[in-house]
C-alpha cells in the first residue's frame, strides 16, 4: 500500500510468472483473489473515520518485463 501524490490510498497486488502460459501474471488475479484483497483492504480501512479515496493497482512481472496497471479493479469486487 502507498499514497499517490493526490492523496489516494493505493493497494498494490504484485504478481509474477515465469511464462505467459495459462494467461500469465494478470490472469492469476481472478475474482476470488480480488475478493480477498478487497476484504483485507476493507478491514484496514475500518480504522478511518471517513474513507480516503483509494484504488487497487496490479504490478505484473513477466521475466524482465514489469507492467503497472493503475485501477486494475475496484471495491465492487468484494
Amino acid at each position: 500500500m502507498l499514497r499517490a501524490p493526490d492523496g489516494t490510498l493505493v493497494f498494490v497486488e504484485v504478481r509474477s510468472r515465469a511464462s505467459t502460459a495459462y494467461g500469465g501474471a494478470g490472469a492469476s488475479i481472478g475474482v476470488a483473489k480480488q475478493r480477498r484483497i478487497v476484504f483485507a483492504a476493507r478491514h484496514y480501512l475500518a480504522r478511518y473515520a471517513s474513507l480516503p479515496p483509494c484504488r487497487f493497482d496490479a504490478v505484473l512481472v513477466h521475466g524482465e518485463q514489469v507492467q503497472w496497471l493503475p485501477g486494475a479493479f475496484d471495491l465492487g469486487a468484494g
